[in-house]
């Protein structure tokens, strides 16, 4: 059974960019165009983590991972944050709100991908 993901981002060419890398991994991808969009599709079913962009229209990716994880669902599903702010100073107030992960943009495409690796280690039952 494939794992899924949920890619929330609101900029179209960057969301392409990052299908495309996504198209290496294991996971089904379902797209969300702004945070309260990717809320909405985050509460219609689970999925095994959520990619999020951190500077959003109509809420942004610190809210969306502060939303996420009082949801029971998600209280323990990885949340990464994307942002092309300085990743360390976005670090600890997305750390305090939940995200498991902080990456710098534009994306590494190996980094994120081996970063996907090892939260399928962790989702995978055996």
């Amino acid at each position: 059974m494939a794992l899924s993901l949920l890619l929330v981002e609101d900029n179209a060419r960057t969301r392409e960019n990052i299908l495309q890398i996504l198209e290496k991994s294991p996971y089904h991808v379902t797209v969300a165009v702004d945070g309260l969009d990717g809320l909405n599709q985050a509460k219609l079913k689970p999925f095994d983590l959520v990619l999020m962009d951190h500077k959003m229209p109509l809420m942004d990716g610190i809210l969306l991972i502060k939303n996420l994880r009082s949801e029971e669902q998600y209280e323990h599903t990885p949340l990464f944050l994307m942002t092309t702010s300085d990743p360390e100073q976005v670090l600890a107030k997305a750390k305090r709100f939940g995200a498991d992960l902080v990456l710098g943009k534009p994306l590494n495409a190996d980094l994120l991908l081996f970063q996907l690796r090892q939260s399928t280690r962790t989702c995978v039952v055996a």
